[in-house]
């Protein structure tokens, strides 16, 4: 198999980080990995913010929980039901991509670029977990103050955020439904 297609079937989804924090040269590879995703006529309609302020995570997780927590039980993730719960699960990183609200394909080259950022970091031996519940923060009525505080321009709202560092946990490949492919020949 090639190193690409290895790094693909490696990657996971985790929900424990150790506290050390990521290098700016790791940073900057990450971001390198982004930026080089392609994009509907190449507008490039994303925007990435670093966030390693852990209260200002700290905040952001409040409001995702104040958000979440006005759906019913059945309509929220079980997630919810665990008071330590932390949407960014402690994660030293936090990259949040925003992208321009008006653009018709950004919400999807927004998602193209967190993969490009997923694969480099388990390239570099990083871990990752791809998070759209931080997406209730912005509904909250803070959501205009997260916006500034994390740099968003001015046309641009959340669209994905990716968390980052080295893995503490240990996570088998999921399996494979075989009912999602079909063929038309």
């Amino acid at each position: 198999m090639n190193e690409v297609l290895s790094t693909i079937a490696a990657r996971r989804s985790h929900r424990a980080y150790e506290q050390t924090q990521l290098t700016q040269e790791q940073i900057d590879i990450l971001l390198k990995a982004g930026m080089d995703s392609p994009s509907a006529v190449n507008r490039q309609p994303w925007h990435f913010t670093v966030v390693q302020n852990q209260d200002l995570l700290r905040e952001i997780n409040k409001a995702v929980w104040e958000e979440t927590m006005k759906a019913t039980p059945e309509n929220r993730s079980a997630r919810f039901n665990d008071p330590a719960f932390d949407v960014f699960y402690h994660a030293p990183t936090v990259i949040f991509i925003s992208c321009d609200r008006e653009n018709y394909w950004g919400q999807l080259d927004s998602g193209i670029a967190c993969q490009n950022i997923c694969l480099a970091a388990e390239s570099l031996g990083l871990g990752t977990v791809i998070l759209g519940m931080p997406r209730a923060a912005f509904q909250n009525e803070k959501g205009s103050d997260f916006r500034k505080a994390l740099l968003f321009p001015e046309t641009h709202d959340f669209a994905i955020a990716v968390a980052v560092g080295t893995p503490a946990d240990d996570k088998p490949a999921h399996l494979h439904a075989k009912d999602r492919i079909s063929y038309v020949r």
